[in-house]
């Protein structure tokens, strides 16, 4: 079975985009759902988050895009059960200059993830992507089955979306690219300020039904999980709006998405029930 991926992406920095990667990708992973999170953002927010700093002999998904092979060396586990993460590394600043002269240049992320036996083992990828629209980000567009795109409620990051869709309708024609936009998400959500509903009522006029029906709301633990290499579900308590918000995102993802029933039990009862050495990672790799 392949792998239905899901890229977040927009060109505009500070809209939420890793929050939304990291926290969706750890939600399909309660869900059951075997989920590998891909950080194609030089930054490294999403690696940060998850997992240890990388020590100089650890590879990353850099290594893989320069030798065009499969993530499988790369993956590790995360401390949410069903979710593991392909880390980015200092090299991956260097990639986008390496894609230039590479053959096919835009689909070498996509031969990444269609080699090797890891894709055997997952139901969903998630591609966090950098904040402009260069190489690593147009490769991560070409392999996606759907886009997510969040949108702060702000004027400037809705200016860029335009330019946004006219990239994603170039990439489509011109490279054949599948990738549909699964909608637009907005993040950081205050009812207090006037411009948060009149920032939804233009996103609503202009893309209709593309616009999520719930965004995620302005919430100070989204700032400081990260911090303590914890999702918002491991970080805020059953109640809390963060959690609430990016629960009710993953349920949307999923039935945008037509996910279906997950391969596996939950990963939640997967630790409950059968121990924590049922929920370890697929033997198909040494790392994954």
């Amino acid at each position: 079975m392949t792998p239905r991926i899901i890229c977040i992406a927009n060109q505009k920095g500070g809209v939420g985009k890793t929050t939304t990667a990291v926290n969706l990708a750890a939600g399909l992973a309660r869900r059951g759902f075997r989920t590998l999170l891909v950080d194609l953002d030089i930054q490294g927010s999403a690696t940060a988050t998850l997992a240890e700093p990388l020590g100089p002999a650890d590879r990353s998904v850099a290594e893989c895009l320069v030798e065009e092979a499969p993530l499988d060396g790369v993956a590790r586990a995360t401390a949410t059960p069903g979710l593991w993460l392909a880390p980015a590394g200092e090299a991956l600043a260097a990639v986008d200059i390496h894609l230039a002269t590479a053959m096919g240049r835009e689909r070498v992320l996509e031969r990444c993830l269609e080699s090797g036996g890891l894709r055997h083992e997952l139901d969903v990828v998630v591609v966090d992507t950098a904040p402009y629209l260069g190489l690593l980000t147009t490769n991560a567009l070409v392999a996606a089955h759907h886009v997510l795109v969040p949108v702060s409620c702000e004027y400037l990051p809705i200016l860029g979306l335009k330019l946004f869709g006219d990239t994603l309708g170039r990439i489509r024609a011109r490279l054949g690219a599948r990738a549909s936009v699964l909608g637009y998400l907005l993040t950081m959500v205050d009812r207090r300020e006037s411009i948060t509903a009149e920032v939804e009522a233009l996103l609503r006029r202009t893309f209709g039904e593309l616009v999520l029906p719930a965004g995620i709301r302005v919430n100070t633990k989204h700032k400081a999980s990260p911090s303590h290499r914890k999702t918002i579900f491991e970080y805020e308590g059953p109640s809390g709006r963060g959690r609430v918000d990016y629960e009710r995102l993953v349920e949307e993802v999923i039935r945008r998405a037509k996910l279906g029933r997950p391969a596996t039990a939950s990963a939640s009862s997967c630790a409950s029930t059968r121990g924590a050495d049922a929920c370890a990672p697929p033997a198909s790799s040494a790392s994954f």
